[in-house]
């Protein structure tokens, strides 16, 4: 078995890297605003979440929203409206700043005091791999019990890191580890 996948998809196989599965689960728990940023309920939630303390506005300042206060005002009021390039930047100060502050609550949650979560790992799809290129993958579930590499990295949006991370803890399943690099699904709660 090779350290990673090199050619995925040659033969018509479908799905996702774990880590991205991950992290879109995660986002999922970290229960981000559902509104668009782009209607005036999502950028008015947005926008107060960024603003309501001084330490919220310096996280959001950090994160890459450096407009004046005097705009910021002026978007809150209502009498001037961001452009898209501003609309992009406030939601991702937005996912970076609520990352950041559910992260040390996502990490408590899923270590549950060392004992774990159980994590579902649903294989790749084959359906458009012809049968004798088709390997025998199944259902699998997984107990991890360290999530501070996965969330470290979830939470400042390192991908790279959250790859190593991620192979990190499926190379428990020993021998196999290399068939779930790609999946069409990752399942747990929190």
């Amino acid at each position: 078995m090779p350290d990673r996948t090199i050619d995925f998809g040659k033969y018509g196989a479908q799905g996702v890297k774990g880590h991205e599965a991950v992290a879109r689960r995660l986002d999922a728990l970290a229960d981000f605003i559902t509104s668009p940023v782009t209607t005036r309920r999502g950028l008015m939630a947005r926008l107060h979440y960024l603003t309501r303390t001084p330490r919220a506005r310096a996280a959001a300042y950090d994160a890459g929203l450096t407009v004046t206060d005097r705009t910021l005002k002026a978007w809150l009021a209502g009498t001037r409206n961001p452009t898209k390039h501003n609309l992009a930047r406030v939601e991702a100060a937005y996912r970076t700043v609520r990352r950041h502050n559910v992260a040390r609550y996502l990490l408590a949650r899923l270590n549950r005091a060392g004992r774990g979560t159980r994590v579902e790992i649903h294989p790749l799809n084959q359906s458009g791999v012809r049968t004798a290129h088709q390997r025998a993958v199944e259902f699998r579930t997984l107990n991890i019990r360290h999530w501070e590499a996965i969330i470290n990295a979830w939470s400042t949006g390192d991908d790279r890191a959250l790859g190593d991370a991620w192979i990190e803890q499926i190379i428990d399943l020993g021998s196999q580890w290399g068939q779930y690099e790609y999946v069409t699904n990752i399942g747990f709660a929190a």
